[in-house]
């Protein structure tokens, strides 16, 4: 019976070990991305002042057939 405990305990110890590296490489996963996301997300930002820029000066500036874009 001793044995039996002895065996269940060393695959239990293996099984959450093997948990631990993989919770570890998510989160390592899951800051990579966000740090992604965030960096996407400040382009996107920058994107859409630049198109806001350009509509302000495209409405302030007739085109030469007088229509605005």
């Amino acid at each position: 019976m001793r044995e039996q405990l002895q065996s269940r305990l060393q695959e239990l110890e293996q099984e959450f070990g093997q948990g631990q590296t993989q919770l570890k490489e998510l989160n390592e996963k899951r800051d990579a991305l966000e740090k992604t996301l965030l960096r996407i997300s400040g382009a996107i930002q920058v994107l859409h002042e630049e198109l806001q820029r350009e509509e302000e000066g495209q409405e302030a500036q007739p085109m030469e057939n007088g229509q605005h874009l």
